[in-house]
């Protein structure tokens, strides 16, 4: 059964972009998201896939929510919903969640990790969020201070959180 997780960067104000797009340039988030994902699975919603400057992520198989059953996007898989698309690559080690908000939203409850880049700034012109973490159903078992520099315009932590397992139903934990 995969591990089921999430990576996200997300702001001080749970942002995570505005207008399809990020807010900040992390290059070094950008390089832990690629170390972290080459060749695993990566799931995304149709929006999280047209905000990707070149297309499908290379050496990642990439997978696409979208509930228009006609869809198609070059180099990828398509299902009409998260669960179908985890169902049909359970046998992987670990699948990764990459966004958007939606499906952020609805994979939470599905996850078991959470790697998250905590970018220390609020962001006002944002329009989608990640959803809170619970101190109730996750522990944080690692964190990495960055400060900003020439590179990385805001601070940031890097941060590993495992979900506290109270129950595992068909496989998903609760």
């Amino acid at each position: 059964m995969a591990t089921i997780s999430i990576i996200a960067a997300v702001a001080n104000n749970n942002a995570l972009g505005g207008n399809n797009d990020l807010l900040w340039h992390l290059p070094n988030d950008l390089k832990r998201f690629r170390r972290l994902t080459i060749g695993h699975t990566v799931i995304m919603g149709r929006k999280t896939f047209e905000s990707l400057p070149d297309g499908s992520l290379p050496n990642r198989t990439n997978v696409v929510i979208t509930r228009n059953k006609k869809a198609s996007f070059d180099g990828c898989e398509t299902f009409d919903s998260l669960t179908g698309a985890i169902r049909h690559h359970q046998q992987e080690d670990e699948l990764f969640i990459i966004g958007g908000a939606q499906i952020y939203k609805h994979a939470l409850a599905l996850s078991g990790k959470l790697y998250i880049t905590s970018v220390h700034h609020t962001f006002v012109k944002a329009d989608v969020f990640f959803p809170e973490i619970s101190d109730i159903h996750w522990d944080m078992i690692e964190s990495s201070d960055y400060p900003k520099d020439e590179n990385h315009r805001y601070p940031y932590t890097f941060k590993i959180f495992l979900r506290k397992k109270t129950a595992i139903i068909d496989g998903f934990y609760f």
